[in-house]
């Protein structure tokens, strides 16, 4: 063990010995106190404050996003650190938001050689235009199954092969080719690759020409139930002017529930579970079913900015390069008089950022290297914030040894393991494990691998090229083992996650949160010196550092 992950873990359990003052507070808060080191009370108190009524779920854009970035500058102040953009707190991300208008009216209607039917928005379908039109219609579009919608050249698999799309209809299936049939030398078996996520499945569908698709929803498949795509495409959708991202964006894109499309199969004649088989076998060629699809919609399209709020230790030594920690902060807000407080996701990775920064502001020595806190806003829009600032970066990609991510914590008490979503992808895998010993825990791979590891911030920082950590408690309790592990989890995704439910309970156990974030900070500690290596991607990883030498 390296000694100074043994004096970090040390001084990690000498904490709440010095207390300061919170600040003032303009939004009905009591005076708090925080300690400097990572405790379950300081880590209450920041969620119970962001997942408030008062912040009303944290919305971009909204009066609860300016309560949001006042918070966390007033902490970051407090803390001790440095506005990271040239003197500001903030980082502007310009946004186009589309709201669609009498979603109850809109019907997906399906003419097909056997029947005729009408999906309806919300208990069959939802659907929106990517592409921010505020007219978008299709009419008598004929439909193509294109089994998971996937060109994947590395993988030698091509769900388009043959087939002209422009001007059609494309249905799809969600996640990975092998996923329905649990085939592991398929893709990465149940770990989801980025050809499986919905963004990408309609990006491929776009660039073909396509005039719409469709993805058809499993909740096994997803890792979420129907309710959370319902309750996503019923808010505004939010995305980057096409100037700070141009990807092809359709016209008209959604989801459908199964049984909607069993329905849509059945008007056309087909077998819908046949074919989703079919969809799993090397080989699959596009079906073009006796059907067609007409649906026209319209939408208000606004422009706007959100912001990253964006606060640095500047490094003693090596300012140049950095350590970078990230959390987003924004939720889906309100509805009317409903609340999505977003408690777990992700008031409790924002309240860890703000634990984690104020433990580098004690720390001694202080970091050689910078170390840069970012709270990123409209990850649950896809991700943009951290797309910005990737295109934006604060400090050159180049000299960024690592973005360490926090999102959604444990509540639930400690466990044996910690796991790692998107194991075994880089060296910081290797830091993660050393400074587990320290609390007698091992790494694990995500045992509910669903695609995690594309859903969340550091997925972009990855994909531009800086190795990456997202990791969290595992499912193996000290209290019930996995089979409680397993039992809270399911209860989450099904009763609380994107929904009104998740919202900040006083009774939780945040002692497994408290040493999440305390291993979390370890490894960044490590990074902060100066005598550590870049960390780099491991040999057969999805992704390479621009020019993979060390620097």
């Amino acid at each position: 063990m390296h000694r100074l992950l043994l004096i970090t873990a040390i001084s990690l359990l000498l904490v709440g010995c010095h207390h300061h003052s919170g600040g003032s507070k303009d939004d009905g808060r009591e005076d708090v106190t925080f300690s400097p080191g990572i405790t379950e009370a300081d880590v209450s108190e920041h969620v119970k404050v962001l997942a408030s009524d008062a912040f009303e779920g944290r919305a971009p854009g909204s009066k609860g996003e300016q309560r949001t970035t006042g918070y966390l500058i007033e902490q970051f102040k407090r803390i001790g650190l440095q506005p990271a953009n040239r003197g500001s707190w903030l980082q502007a991300v310009p946004y186009v938001e589309a709201t669609l208008q009498h979603a109850d009216q809109a019907k997906l209607v399906i003419d097909g050689g056997k029947d005729k039917s009408e999906l309806a928005f919300g208990s069959e379908m939802v659907v929106g235009s990517p592409a921010n039109e505020a007219h978008a219609e299709i009419k008598d579009s004929p439909i193509i199954f294109v089994g998971y919608g996937v060109d994947a050249p590395d993988q030698q698999w091509n769900d388009y092969a043959g087939m002209d799309l422009k001007g059609k209809t494309v249905v799809m299936l969600v996640n990975d080719p092998g996923w329905n049939d649990q085939d592991p030398m398929l893709f990465k078996g149940r770990e989801l690759t980025w050809y499986g996520h919905w963004a990408s499945k309609f990006e491929e569908a776009a660039r073909r020409g396509a005039a719409a698709a469709f993805i058809v929803h499993d909740a096994a498949a997803a890792g979420y139930p129907w309710n959370v795509v319902q309750t996503g495409w019923s808010a505004p959708q939010f995305s980057l002017p096409t100037g700070e991202d141009p990807t092809p964006r359709l016209s008209v894109a959604g989801w459908l529930t199964t049984a909607a499309a069993r329905k849509l199969f059945a008007d056309a004649g087909a077998d819908f579970d046949a074919q989703k088989k079919n969809a799993d076998m090397r080989g699959f060629k596009p079906v073009e079913l006796d059907a067609r699809a007409s649906i026209a919609i319209d939408s208000t399209i606004s422009h706007g900015q959100s912001n990253n709020v964006v606060g640095e230790l500047p490094g003693s030594l090596r300012p140049y390069e950095a350590v970078i920690y990230s959390a987003h902060w924004d939720h889906l807000g309100r509805d009317g008089n409903k609340i999505y407080h977003g408690a777990v996701d992700n008031a409790s990775g924002v309240a860890g950022l703000l634990k984690i920064a104020e433990a580098f502001a004690h720390r001694k020595p202080k970091p050689v290297r910078t170390i840069l806190f970012l709270a990123l806003t409209m990850e649950e829009s896809g991700l943009l914030g951290s797309h910005y600032y990737v295109n934006h970066p604060l400090v050159p990609l180049d000299l960024t040894m690592a973005d360490i991510n926090v999102d959604a914590l444990t509540v639930i008490g400690p466990s044996h393991d910690i796991a790692v979503i998107g194991y075994g992808q880089s060296q910081l895998d290797n830091y993660l494990v050393e400074a587990a010993r320290t609390q007698g825990r091992a790494l694990t791979p995500d045992k509910v691998p669903k695609g995690f590891f594309a859903r969340s911030e550091q997925f972009n920082f990855a994909r531009a090229g800086v190795p990456v950590l997202y990791a969290r408690s595992g499912l193996d309790l000290l209290d019930g083992g996995v089979t409680a592990g397993r039992k809270a989890y399911d209860d989450y995704i099904t009763n609380r996650y994107h929904q009104p439910g998740d919202a900040f309970d006083p009774n939780w156990d945040l002692s497994g949160m408290v040493q999440d974030l305390r291993l979390l900070y370890m490894v960044g500690s490590k990074l902060s010196t100066g005598t550590t290596p870049f960390p780099q991607w491991k040999p057969g990883s999805d992704f390479s550092r621009p020019g993979t030498e060390a620097k």
